[in-house]
């Protein structure tokens, strides 16, 4: 039986930016975490002794400020290589970018596939014959499976591709191609690379995206990991997953219905985040929590956010030995009222409810069109370090200010109402 690694998108010392206007956000925990990950992944196959591991694609994360990155992942492959594991990697839209890479001298055992045109490395003691093409800059949009050559006669075939097949959302269009294409290649599996969720095209053959080994940001939340691939005599392939993150980004969403006390909220949020934290193996874990619901706390919750923020945070780090990071608590709770009994009043209250629900999709774009140009105005007399931030000239980010203004006013007017 033969064992190999298929690997992705490490995007060693990506840099997080915009972690710093985070405040009391473990920093260092969150950007050495893709160390710790590739670590994982080189004990990894040092462990299940490996004939040899496959990474298709973003090593990198762009060009380095310096050399160390390229140097600890040297050091971090040689592991293998000195223990007879080849290496086999096809450059990324991420690695292309990197110039220093480039002039960074590759140990023997370590082979990264031409961006000019397929290559073919030949295993012959092994049986595997692996074909890849490396990116030559950050765009490719030209479709690179199909000058893959043909699978080569009684060899297990393997593909090394960086690519984003038809497209996924999320993610740049990059050296597009279809399944058919490659099928039609007659290989055994299709190591790709570039998609940072766990996803398994197809079974006969394997095509398989591994993810990334670590998550990055919120939007990369759940396990993160690589693909050992087993091929037994008979060239029949088992894939199996395997966790290699050091800390899992995660949603915690609360249901807070009914809760009568703001601290019965706090113990809600609480209960909710240590099961995801225990669902995670105890491992560090970055949750953003949204607590929702129709509750009479919502008044208390509403006068002072950041006071049942900061409560939330508190009660979190005490039942979680402090290895949560909230890195956002949306508070979305609403006042428990019949708010279609109150619409159907004679009276201003009634009134205004009326009002706010004809405004409609029209007066909702009437409304962001303003704000998008007054904030487009005053970003224009701002310091320049301060337009680097662009939170207030999103569309989404313009959308949700006027959402959480109309829930703001709906909230006094309710509870003028219900007192009434």
């Amino acid at each position: 039986m033969i064992k190999f690694i298929h690997a992705a998108d490490i995007h060693l010392d990506s840099p997080l930016r915009g972690l710093e206007n985070y405040e009391g956000a473990p920093v260092e925990e969150i950007r050495g975490a893709t160390r710790k990950a590739l670590v994982n992944l080189i004990d990894l196959a040092l462990e299940e002794k490996v004939s040899f591991v496959i990474i298709s694609g973003d090593m990198y994360d762009g060009d380095w400020k310096d050399y160390n990155t390229g140097l600890f992942l040297l050091r971090q492959l040689s592991k293998l290589t000195s223990n007879g594991m080849n290496v086999f990697i096809v450059k990324g839209n991420h690695d292309a970018e990197s110039k220093i890479t480039k002039d960074l001298k590759l140990p023997q055992g370590i082979k990264i596939f031409s961006s000019k045109q397929p290559e073919t490395v030949s295993l012959e003691s092994k049986g595997v014959a692996i074909h890849g093409q490396s990116f030559a800059t950050p765009a490719v949009k030209e479709d690179l499976a199909s000058n893959y050559p043909p699978a080569v006669k009684g060899m297990f075939n393997i593909g090394v591709l960086h690519t984003s097949v038809n497209g996924r959302e999320g993610h740049e269009n990059y050296a597009p191609c279809s399944i058919d294409t490659l099928k039609s290649k007659n290989y055994n599996y299709w190591a790709l690379g570039h998609i940072h969720k766990k996803e398994i095209l197809s079974e006969n053959p394997w095509i398989v995206f591994p993810g990334n080994i670590q998550g990055r940001h919120i939007k990369e939340t759940g396990f993160k990991g690589c693909m050992i691939v087993s091929i037994e005599e008979d060239s029949n392939v088992s894939v199996e997953f395997r966790n290699l993150y050091s800390l899992v980004w995660s949603f915690c969403n609360t249901d807070v219905t009914g809760t009568v006390e703001p601290y019965e909220v706090v113990e809600k949020v609480r209960k909710s985040v240590e099961k995801e934290f225990l669902k995670n193996d105890g491992q560090f874990t970055a949750a953003r929590v949204l607590v929702k619901g129709a509750c009479k706390a919502h008044n208390f919750l509403l006068s002072d956010p950041e006071k049942w923020k900061n409560e939330i945070r508190l009660a979190v780090a005490d039942s979680c030995n402090n290895s949560v990071w909230l890195e956002k608590i949306l508070i979305k709770t609403t006042i428990e009222a019949d708010i279609e009994q109150i619409k159907k009043r004679n009276d201003p209250v009634g009134d205004l409810l009326r009002y706010i629900d004809s405004l409609g999709s029209q007066g909702n774009q009437e409304i962001h069109d303003m704000l998008s140009n007054v904030v487009s105005d005053l970003n224009e007399k701002l310091p320049y370090e301060l337009k680097s931030d662009d939170n207030f000239r999103n569309s989404e980010k313009i959308s949700e200010i006027i959402g959480e203004v109309r829930q703001i006013l709906l909230s006094r007017l309710l509870s003028s109402a219900v007192e009434q």
